[in-house]
């Protein structure tokens, strides 16, 4: 192997360190279709050239608190899947997304090369998705319940049902997904004492609460999993 793609390959693998907490050489090695023998000589090169990579014995790699990689240079493809991303997201019903990778990517825009700041105008006139014509807003609370998410904080919510129900609710917020045009939050109700789904479009209002919750032990593959195998509906499930 010649020396560029290493190069190449240690500049993404510091970028992929920087953008994780913890990441295993298996992660790596899988990530980069390399063996898992290389990325132990990578990560090795990376610490002899000054870079302050942590080791923590059966769990894996981390970057020193505080250290950043210069700026990032983005390749053509790269810039112009961001912005496609842009137009994309620009047609979501959530104020609160559009609002927040609209400031992430101005950001992004910064570092771009002026070739580049050219092409990717020309690209923006050029590109148009078809979905939600009117820029309609039905919710603005994807980002509150995002954070609520990572930091395990509960959430009351007045919720109105799709059968014309008010009522308060106390949430363990646990993940998201999108399907049929709305966001949906999987959460654990503590009225119902049961997990239910919520359409953010449904929620009149949130608020975030001090206090936090015990982490549930469930990926969001296994709740869907879970949700097959019982084959049951509740009344706060939005499904057809």
């Amino acid at each position: 192997m010649n020396s560029k793609p290493r190069i190449s390959r240690l500049t993404a693998i510091l970028t992929y360190l920087q953008s994780k907490k913890i990441v295993t050489a298996t992660e790596l090695a899988a990530k980069y279709k390399v063996s898992v023998r290389t990325i132990y000589r990578d990560i090795r090169t990376l610490e002899v050239s000054g870079v302050p990579v942590f080791t923590e014995e059966g769990k894996g790699y981390s970057l020193m608190e505080g250290y950043h990689l210069p700026p990032v240079m983005f390749s053509e493809e790269e810039a112009n899947a961001l912005i496609t991303a842009e137009h994309l997201i620009n047609k979501n019903k959530d104020k609160s997304l559009v609002e927040n990778y609209q400031s992430a990517i101005t950001k992004l825009k910064s570092v771009f090369k002026a070739s580049q700041k050219e092409k990717i105008d020309l690209l923006s006139e050029r590109i148009g998705f078809r979905y939600n014509p009117e820029n309609e807003t039905t919710s603005t609370n994807l980002a509150k319940i995002q954070s609520a998410i990572t930091n395990f904080q509960l959430a009351q919510i007045h919720y109105n049902s799709i059968e014309g129900n008010f009522t308060k609710r106390i949430i363990e917020p646990f993940a998201l997904y999108s399907t049929n045009e709305n966001w949906l939050l999987v959460a654990y109700c503590r009225l119902r004492e049961s997990f239910r789904v919520f359409r953010l479009d449904h929620i009149d209002s949130i608020s975030l609460l001090h206090e936090k919750f015990s982490p549930h032990n469930m990926t969001l593959q296994e709740y869907f999993e879970q949700c097959l195998k019982n084959l049951s509906t509740t009344p706060d499930k939005p499904m057809a």
